[in-house]
């Protein structure tokens, strides 16, 4: 399987990462349901297209992940957060999210950040392997902080140096 392109997003993708967030869309990884129709816009005030990376294969939008300021203080603007993730269930397992983490790692570098962090469900064992692997570790836990399909599930805080 070739590797998956990964650039900056433009507002033209604004419709093909909206579809896809809806298409992936479950408890197993976000606490809230996606919106309905009329569906509001991807992009927003607060997440424009240069705080996403998206990855292609195939000229093909496969998935994205969201790069931003974990609070709006200066005393912690050296830190980036990865915000959400999303890969087609087509492209699971073909390098897509690891690539996306490595690509918001290197661009929060690039920023000038020296620490990375993102919150996961407790109960993502893919994704929780995924992020270990690439140098996270966790920081803390909050415990049963969702209730999510009737049982209630952990907030994960990972981060790693930069």
């Amino acid at each position: 399987m070739p590797e998956p392109y990964i650039r900056t997003a433009v507002p033209d993708d604004d419709e093909a990462l909206g579809r896809l967030d809806r298409e992936v869309w479950s408890h197993r990884h976000a606490v809230t349901p996606p919106d309905q129709p009329p569906y509001d816009p991807f992009f927003n005030d607060r997440f424009r297209p240069r705080d996403h990376l998206v990855a292609e294969l195939d000229g093909r939008v496969v998935g994205y992940v969201r790069l931003g300021f974990p609070t709006p203080l200066a005393s912690n603007a050296h830190v980036r957060q990865i915000q959400g993730l999303a890969v087609a269930d087509g492209a699971r397992g073909s390098g897509v999210g690891r690539a996306l983490v490595r690509a918001a790692v290197e661009e929060a570098r690039r920023q000038g950040a020296r620490r990375i962090t993102l919150r996961v469900l407790g109960h993502n064992a893919p994704a929780r392997a995924l992020y270990e692997s690439e140098g996270f570790v966790v920081e803390g836990v909050q415990p049963e902080e969702f209730l999510l399909d009737g049982a209630y599930v952990d907030d994960v805080l990972m981060g790693r140096r930069i």
